[in-house]
């Protein structure tokens, strides 16, 4: 891979997990930078014509998919790659569609993030239609998800989101020791 295609911005709030992110990459040749708000993210790109761009969907105060439009009229031959902890089904859509390139759930591991980058990199002719059929989710893992986000939209509190589940408290925190397989 030559060097003006190894350019890389993480646009990702969470300072550890883009350290993480950084350094793993930076082993294989990826020269980073990181941006941890969107207008922080529109200004590096603007300078540092990225051909990759890595972007969290959950920012502090925004959502990463609102970032994809600007991103992709700055840089439209670069890759963008969305990362969500909190991966469905109908985000994803809502990603490709809005010119995302893939979509990754965290925690994703370096195997996993390297295969999407080369991928992409490789083909820029990656279509929508083949990256939504690989994202197939049983129900437990629908079910998974959806817990995961109202547990998150509650902060956390088991008591708020098995009422807002309409499920009793010992019933949701049965289920959360239950992770589906992937």
């Amino acid at each position: 891979m030559n060097k003006t295609n190894n350019n890389l911005l993480i646009i990702e709030d969470n300072f550890s997990f883009a350290s993480t992110v950084m350094r793993r990459l930076s082993k294989y040749n990826y020269r980073c930078s990181h941006a941890c708000d969107g207008s922080q993210a529109l200004l590096m790109a603007r300078k540092l014509r990225p051909n990759i761009v890595l972007l969290d969907m959950k920012l502090v105060d925004e959502s990463g998919l609102n970032l994809i439009k600007p991103l992709r009229s700055l840089l439209p031959e670069a890759q963008i790659l969305l990362l969500t902890g909190f991966a469905s089904i109908a985000t994803a859509v809502d990603a490709i569609k809005l010119g995302a390139d893939d979509y990754l759930a965290k925690p994703v591991d370096t195997k996993t993030l390297l295969a999407a980058v080369e991928k992409n990199t490789k083909s820029t002719t990656y279509e929508a239609d083949n990256s939504v059929d690989d994202i197939t989710l049983s129900t437990e893992q629908v079910e998974w998800q959806h817990i995961q986000q109202v547990l998150k939209f509650n902060n956390g509190n088991i008591s708020a989101t098995a009422r807002q589940l309409s499920m009793h408290r010992r019933t949701l925190q049965r289920k959360l020791q239950k992770r589906p397989k992937v």
